[in-house]
This record gives structure tokens, sequence and C-alpha cells, in this order.
């Protein structure tokens, strides 16, 4: 079951769900919108032939209050706001609606677990054919929250749990890997 605005304002009240910081135009009725931080990581293409889940990627870091996404290109980025989840509820990040209308989509790598608390991290795709002006603190996507049938019994406590700022994928890390 989706979460409403109002119980999604009594569970932070009571600090079951946290969104850290947010402003009261943020709570929409079904989700909260959430901001365009100021860090980004872009894979340095330069330095590789080809992309491979059995290895670290290297990145670029970018810190700055506003960037270009050109067309057709890929930049990680995150939020300003750390989410904190119980272990009844699970999330989702959506692009908002007028974002997409411009041909940037905005994913996040699946569901948000029960239990994971940290900045999101974003997957942003310029789509249009045109260059896309990004500016930090920006609403740029959504997030709904969801009750879970029941508590989970191991709450998320994988590879990017309290992440901060934007984080490149760990999927080198995971246990069927090559080594």
């Amino acid at each position: 079951m989706i979460i409403s605005d109002e119980t999604l304002k009594r569970m932070m009240a009571e600090g079951a769900i946290a969104v850290e910081p947010i402003e009261p135009y943020q709570l929409q009725p079904a989700s909260i919108d959430l901001r365009l931080g100021r860090s980004f990581l872009k894979v340095d293409e330069n330095t590789l032939e080809s992309l491979s889940l059995d290895s670290e990627l290297p990145y670029v870091a970018i810190e700055k209050d506003e960037i270009i996404l050109p067309p057709h290109t890929f930049l990680l980025a995150t939020t300003v706001e750390y989410v904190r989840l119980p272990a009844n509820v699970t999330a989702f990040v959506e692009g908002r609606s007028s974002i997409g209308r411009m041909g940037l989509f905005i994913q996040n790598a699946g569901w948000v677990d029960p239990g994971f608390e940290g900045t999101i991290t974003l997957e942003l795709f310029n789509a249009n054919r045109l260059p896309i002006r990004l500016q930090a603190g920006r609403r740029i996507c959504q997030i709904v929250f969801a009750f879970m049938d029941q508590v989970t019994r191991r709450p998320y406590a994988g590879k990017y749990q309290g992440q901060r700022g934007t984080v490149g994928s760990r999927v080198f890390q995971d246990p069927d890997a090559a080594r």
C-alpha cells in the first residue's frame, strides 16, 4: 500500500521515516520530492575500452552548483536529502513528470530496500538532442513509500548503506563477481 502525505507527515514526526532536510513544499499527495545535490560522477571513458561488472570503474568526481548534461549522456548524481527507512517500509524513486517531459530520464537502481539509510544516488540520462542545464537544490525526482505485508527479517545492510554523496557502482563487490 502506497503511503499518503498525512501518514508520511506522522511517520516523519515520530521518527519512523526520515527524509532530511525537507521543506513543506516537497511533500506531495503520495510522495516526497527530492532535490538534486551538488555531487556528480561521470565514468572516465577515456581510460576504458569497455565497462566490466568484475572491476571497479574509474569515475571523474564533479562538485558544482550547476552542471550541463549534453545530449545522450549518462551521469550519476545524488539527492540533497538523507533517507532512512524502517524494516516494514520500502520505497522507489521516480523522475518528476515535468523533468521527464524535457527528455531527462531519472532512475535509481531499483527499490530502496527496507532498513536502507543514506542519500539516494540517481542515474541521469539526457535523451534529448539538446543539452540540459541542471541546478543543485532543484526538485529533480520523487520518492514513493509503501508498507510491506510484514516486517522484513533482514533489513538492508548492503554495500551502499549509509552512503553520502554520489556513489558509483560497486557491482564488482557482489559475491558472484569473478575473482
